[in-house]
């Protein structure tokens, strides 16, 4: 069978795993052992489906260590953010667990006498898991452990740039006792995602990733057959500084925000809205403490940046600033490529960048960079600077720095995003509220917290009448309409 290789981005000449190059026959087959598999697991009382699931959390915290130097190694980001990525995945675990023993289903009052109205959850049967390489642990672990509580069968295909961390995911939730076969991993590039999305036998597909790569999945599994698509894209966060902020509470925002995992991640701190009185001196320390950091080896834990994912995506960032300086912006900071960094020759680095003078309209303003670019606007008046957070195409996540809680309620109810911030970046979501974005930014569906099951299950609603006659809803509990005269 054709092979591909994982490379660490901070060494591209190390391989970290070589891997299957997958097709539709591989995917046919992954699909028919999950779901042979899923008739027994979802006979399984649910308890005992959670009991399993926070089992795969002790096993991933037994494995914390080794799994964060594979993240540090696979996707690049530094061991203190490795470390966090793998313990999302273990938060996740015993989070969904203990689900198990909540109430999956609602009652209410029916209308007629010696009647009893509920609903319950149903399993749809096998799941399909597209996910992206920047959270390679923690991911998986939030759509596979819900899907599982849920009663189906997963297939789960894993970014080309990070399956040998999907791999140990598999094998830590394997050991932990799921059932053989119904954790099935699939490997490859677009082809093996896109047959799974659209595979008959799969009820239900989940993907993150970017709008176009989303776009595409939707239309494919909706063009072939009814099934549930969920879809969590991209972000163009936005952090609203006011003239009464905590500037230094706001600095150490925007360096964890835009510059923690090389600006990797789709809640990034991608926008600075600051007010014209304090965006000198705000900018003047960002760009103080953002050439300060060290670039690096992602495993060694002096680093506070890491690479970006490919050399490919690093050039496509280097663009987009070179881009926004010829459209106007200016280079506070950063903005180049890094090649050069002693050990981590030909690595995938981009400088943290911060862009000042840009306007709402231009495309650095506008589109997802993914990487470490910060640009900044500057805008005098709170409803204006939230109508340019609201005036993208995503609505994932944002933030407002401000000491008056007046102004903060103002922006909170008023922001059009899933997630909102006061005096926090807009990164470091938890796992017990839903996740997820308006508009571009995804379909609805929302991860994590109670809600996080809803997409891997179908709602069914019982009726159980003990009258012993027939009763007719929304009739015989009515008065009859008289005749008009």
């Amino acid at each position: 069978m054709t092979t591909f290789d994982s490379f660490n981005p901070a060494h591209p000449a190390e391989v970290v795993g070589t891997f299957p190059l997958h097709g539709a026959a591989e995917v046919d087959a992954a699909v028919a052992i999950a779901a042979d598999a899923q008739r027994a697991w979802a006979a399984t009382p649910v308890p005992a489906r959670a009991e399993i699931i926070g089992a795969c959390g002790v096993v991933l915290a037994e494995m914390k260590t080794e799994l964060a130097r594979l993240v540090a190694r696979e996707a690049g980001k530094v061991l203190v953010e490795a470390g966090g990525d793998v313990q999302e995945a273990v938060d996740m675990a015993l989070f969904v667990a203990g689900q198990g023993r909540a109430a999956f289903g609602e009652t209410v009052p029916s209308e007629l006498r010696d009647k009893l109205a509920w609903t319950t959850r149903q399993p749809i049967g096998v799941v399909g898991l597209i996910t992206p390489w920047n959270f390679p642990i923690a991911i998986p672990a939030w759509k596979v452990f819900p899907a599982l509580l849920a009663g189906n069968g997963v297939v789960l295909k894993p970014s080309e740039h990070a399956p040998a961390c999907a791999e140990a995911f598999a094998a830590a939730c394997i050991e932990a006792g799921v059932p053989h076969g119904l954790l099935q991993m699939i490997y490859g590039h677009a082809n093996p995602a896109t047959v799974l999305a659209v595979h008959p036998g799969v009820g239900a597909v989940s993907f993150t990733g970017s709008v176009r790569a989303g776009r595409a999945v939707a239309v494919a599994a909706m063009e072939n057959g009814p099934k549930v698509v969920s879809l969590e894209l991209g972000g163009k966060n936005a952090m609203i500084v006011a003239d009464d902020a905590d500037l230094e509470l706001a600095v150490d925002g925007a360096i964890f925000g835009a510059f923690g995992t090389a600006g990797q991640r789709c809640t990034s701190t991608s926008r600075l809205v600051a007010h014209p009185a304090i965006a000198d001196e705000l900018v003047a320390r960002i760009v103080e403490r953002a050439t300060a950091l060290r670039l690096g080896d992602p495993l060694d834990i002096t680093t506070d940046v890491g690479p970006v994912i490919t050399a490919a995506a690093a050039g496509r960032i280097v663009a987009a600033v070179e881009g926004a300086v010829e459209a106007g912006a200016g280079l506070a900071c950063g903005g180049h490529l890094r090649d050069d960094l002693a050990g981590c020759e030909r690595g995938a680095f981009v400088e943290p960048t911060v862009l000042t003078g840009v306007k709402p309209e231009d495309r650095i303003a506008r589109e997802e960079v993914f990487g470490p670019v910060l640009a900044v606007v500057e805008i005098d008046d709170l409803d204006e600077a939230i109508a340019v957070v609201n005036s993208v195409e995503y609505g994932l996540s944002a933030c407002i720095y401000t000491r008056d809680v007046n102004r903060a309620m103002h922006a909170v109810e008023r922001i059009d995003a899933g997630i909102v911030y006061v005096n926090a970046p807009t990164i470091g979501a938890e796992i017990s509220l839903p996740f997820g974005g308006t508009r571009h930014t995804g379909n609805g569906f929302r991860e994590a917290g109670r809600r996080g099951v809803e997409q891997f299950s179908q709602v069914k609603s019982v009726y159980l009448d003990y009258s012993g006659r027939l009763q007719r809803a929304q009739i015989d509990n009515r008065a009859p309409v008289a005749d008009e005269a």
